[in-house]
């Protein structure tokens, strides 16, 4: 792994809709590098964190850095050296897939040729190149999941967001995707992604943060986990964290 600096820095980040609070003072940071792992129960503020760390929610307090740039006050900058999958891909459905890398592209002011170079290679490189020229409207799930991706990796960026990236893909394109994420962190990119999956995270990330009804209560990486918590799997630490005890006790009674 690829020593640097944080390129992710969230500090006592909040966001309350009303007096009811999403996401309370969640302070972490996410260096080049390394894959962070973010994980917690449906609802506990996963989503709302990293959009606000994607800079499409404005935080009610607290602050959040991008590649140094702070994400409200510096947004262009923050959101330039970003790539962003959210968990359900809203893609332009009439653009064929070519052409949406090269709309992206053009979004982060690159030069047409090596927007075409590099799209060419994203292409190649997720399987889609014969469906290139079909628009977005017709992929699969799956398609769409790496056409998402290929279009936050157009631009090479330094800071990678993802939401629940594997949901819905076959095993072969689950396996892709991690393993272009590995490449991305060891060249020293910062990559945060969000999963259910605990297997992912516990075998893939480098370190890994749990957050529940909005407030960040544990982070650290898996040995330094399993020696807070005293448990050896990332199961066992996330539901022991979370509450969650009582229903594995209960499913390991009716199997």
């Amino acid at each position: 792994m690829v020593e640097q600096n944080s390129l992710i820095e969230t500090s006592h980040l909040t966001k309350r809709y009303g007096d009811k609070p999403a996401v309370e003072a969640v302070s972490f940071q996410v260096r080049g590098g390394e894959i962070f792992g973010f994980l917690g129960p449906n609802g506990a503020g996963k989503t709302t964190t990293i959009k606000m760390i994607a800079g499409l929610l404005h935080p009610t307090s607290g602050s959040v850095k991008v590649g140094g740039y702070d994400v409200v006050h510096q947004p262009i900058q923050a959101k330039s050296c970003c790539g962003y999958v959210p968990d359900t891909p809203n893609l332009y459905a009439k653009l064929t897939g070519r052409e949406l890398l090269y709309f992206v592209g053009d979004l982060y002011s690159l030069d047409r040729d090596q927007t075409m170079r590099r799209s060419e290679e994203l292409l190649n490189l997720f399987s889609l190149a014969d469906a290139a020229d079909d628009t977005t409207d017709s992929y699969s799930h799956g398609m769409r999941q790496k056409v998402s991706l290929a279009a936050a990796l157009v631009h090479d960026p330094r800071v990678l967001i993802l939401d629940e990236p594997t949901v819905g893909l076959d095993p072969k394109s689950a396996r892709l995707i991690k393993n272009i994420l590995r490449q991305l962190a060891d060249r020293g990119a910062a990559v945060m992604l969000s999963t259910h999956i605990l297997e992912i995270a516990q075998n893939m990330c480098d370190r890994i943060g749990i957050i529940d009804h909005g407030s960040l209560i544990a982070a650290g990486t898996m040995e330094e986990l399993r020696k807070n918590q005293g448990e050896s799997s990332l199961e066992d630490i996330f539901l022991s964290l979370t509450g969650g005890v009582e229903y594995a006790e209960i499913a390991q009674v009716l199997k």
